[in-house]
């Protein structure tokens, strides 16, 4: 009976143990570094990417009608 109640004993402490390890690593993970807020997007930063992205557009379209020209 004793051998018994102590494998029980035992297991309830490598049970708990764990649970105290789980809580420690989860509240570490609370306490560190805060995330980062997302950069803003202004209206002129969007109309600039878009300014870049058409004009790369329009070069491609330039090449492209370049290489059917040249080619038969």
């Amino acid at each position: 009976m004793t051998s018994e109640m102590t494998a029980r004993d035992g297991r309830g402490i490598i049970l708990m143990i764990g649970l105290v390890g789980v809580f420690l690593l989860s509240l570490g993970a609370c306490v560190g570094d805060p995330s980062k807020p997302a950069p803003t997007v202004t209206q002129e930063r969007v109309r600039s990417h878009a300014d870049q992205t058409f004009e790369k557009l329009k070069q491609e379209e330039l090449d492209r009608a370049g290489e059917l020209a040249v080619t038969p």
